[in-house]
């Protein structure tokens, strides 16, 4: 389905948007919660990621299953350290053409010191793979710190039910330390000790833990969204969102901070939501960004500045080569199609300043939810059409409909 999306004005008054549950939170959540029955989560994310993640969880381990987590990239991740933990139990994990083609060696490798039984189906170092569940006996661990944080949480999200913890080194410089300290907290909530120094993470073992419910904070990703739409909007433009918080676990929050150079102001109101306010013009000619510890809002940002005319130099990227799609090389073809003139290394993106945006152009989405969202924002300043727009049911399904309630022009062709 093809969504085509008209050159619009955010209504002056627009009602809140509700963006449930945040898909990092809830996917260690929903993990943590099959490991400890006493838990009960509030505020679920509403994501095809997370509703993969917790069916996986919840169905039972017949001997031997096959479970298809689909893109679901976080949920590869998670579930083959919680897989390797079943004693007795046989799956085998698997996913799409493109998760076929995303590396999960090194965490294997990692699962493997703690005494894994993990083996490869097709391709050595690649998904699917075969998982025998069994008591993994070390507590030790090491591997590379520049690789997806995501390899590091799946680790310490099943240390505390190893006997003796777990001690995880990180070899050379860390990525997305704020994703590793999301998962270190959420261990802190329901009572496990942990520490991290330096380039060590211990966590303690923890047979139970009380009863308790979390309530998962919205997810700042799909804010990243609104950013950009107030960004590209006339000054006095205001949308508020919920349900958020100043001392977010999420990397993402940085939104706050990036966006007052688009103009953008950011109200922490009494009530759990955030009003977001179109205040100035952006004065800037062009951003540099270090966005290690935060490469989701990487496409976001570069449309955000696009879309204003400014350029960008954006770092810190290397690990969206290894997303959905090359999230990079996918920028790069769909603002070049748009006028933009851009560059791209193995882990930075160079926008050059341009007052011009081609119009009625059709955004390649890649199968990736990131991108149909990140353009969308486009359509107040040019028509524009989104391919494939329904891969946004990855992370937030009710996009498209919250669009239109905000004034939006939307149609569809197949």
């Amino acid at each position: 389905m093809h969504l085509h999306l008209q050159k619009s004005t955010v209504k002056s008054q627009p009602s809140e948007v509700r963006i449930t549950g945040s898909k990092s939170e809830t996917n260690r959540l929903l993990l943590l919660r099959a490991l400890y029955s006493t838990i009960t989560i509030a505020n679920l994310s509403n994501s095809e990621d997370s509703a993969v993640m917790q069916k996986a969880l919840e169905a039972p381990l017949e001997n031997p299953r096959a479970v298809n987590v689909h893109h679901a990239g976080t949920a590869m991740r998670f579930l083959t350290a919680f897989f390797a933990l079943q004693e007795g139990k046989e799956v085998l994990l698997t996913g799409s053409s493109r998760m076929k083609e995303r590396p999960i060696q090194i965490l294997v490798e990692a699962l493997q010191q703690l005494g894994a039984d993990i083996s490869y189906e097709e391709t050595e170092g690649f998904p699917p793979i075969k998982i025998k569940g069994k008591k993994l006996t070390q507590s030790c661990v090491s591997l590379p710190a520049h690789v997806s944080s995501q390899y590091i949480s799946a680790l310490l999200l099943i240390a505390p039910k190893l006997a003796n913890g777990l001690e995880v080194t990180l070899e050379g410089k860390i990525t997305s330390v704020p994703y590793i300290k999301m998962t270190l907290a959420l261990l802190e909530t329901i009572g496990v000790e942990t520490s991290f120094e330096g380039n060590r993470i211990k966590v303690n073992p923890k047979i139970s833990v009380r009863k308790q419910q979390i309530t998962v904070e919205s997810d700042w990703s799909s804010a990243s969204y609104w950013y950009s739409i107030v960004a590209l909007s006339e000054i006095g433009t205001q949308i508020t969102l919920s349900s958020y918080k100043k001392n977010s676990l999420q990397g993402d929050a940085v939104l706050v901070e990036i966006y007052r150079d688009f103009g953008v102001e950011t109200l922490f109101n009494e009530n759990s939501t955030i009003t977001l306010s179109k205040v100035k013009i952006c004065e800037r000619s062009t951003v540099n960004l270090q966005l290690n510890n935060c490469p989701d809002i990487a496409q976001t940002i570069a449309v955000t500045c696009f879309g204003l005319g400014i350029g960008c130099d954006l770092s810190g990227l290397h690990t969206l080569k290894i997303k959905e799609t090359d999230r990079l090389e996918a920028l790069k073809n769909e603002l070049t199609k748009l006028g933009a003139e851009v560059a791209v290394t193995d882990e930075s993106l160079h926008l050059k300043p341009s007052r011009s945006i081609h119009e009625n152009k059709t955004v390649k989405t890649y199968q990736d939810h990131r991108m149909a969202m990140a353009f969308a924002p486009l359509a107040l300043k040019v028509p524009v059409a989104i391919e494939d727009a329904e891969v946004v049911s990855k992370s937030y399904p009710d996009f498209w409909n919250d669009l239109k309630n905000n004034g939006f022009q939307i149609s569809a062709t197949e």
